[in-house]
């Protein structure tokens, strides 16, 4: 029986308000996939989902964050086709600049709407309607 290990992954949504009170959210550019969408990662041995967040959305971005509330997962095939969860969390900046890096060629922050347009995943959109 060929039984395939679910890729466990962690990522966050990390929320500002802009000077007029919009709410703003992190978005980054994957340049290996193309694609717009939030930080994520696979948990490394003996992490929680939590610490993986934590530490992916800081390795992708520069900024150092806290949970405020988990949002929701998201369930779909990876780019090798095994099954993959992402759990993610609303976080807010506890200190940094907003810098690419890794595999991230660009970040930036952006109102919902425009968020909504740039997010190359209906999935992630899911996600992000959680925030209202």
């Amino acid at each position: 029986m060929d039984v395939t290990e679910v890729v466990r992954a962690a990522g966050g949504v990390v929320t500002r308000r802009s000077a007029d009170g919009a709410l703003e959210v992190v978005v980054v550019h994957r340049v290996s996939y193309g694609d717009w969408t939030f930080p994520k990662g696979k948990l490394h041995a003996g992490e929680t989902e939590e610490e993986a967040a934590l530490r992916e959305v800081e390795e992708e971005t520069s900024l150092r964050c806290r949970l405020e509330r988990e949002l929701g997962s998201t369930r779909y095939a990876d780019s090798r086709r095994r099954p993959k969860t992402v759990r993610y969390w609303e976080m807010s900046v506890v200190e940094g600049n907003l810098e690419p890096a890794n595999e991230i060629d660009a970040a930036r922050w952006a109102p919902l709407e425009e968020a909504r347009d740039l997010l190359t995943y209906d999935r992630d959109v899911t996600i992000l309607d959680l925030l209202e």
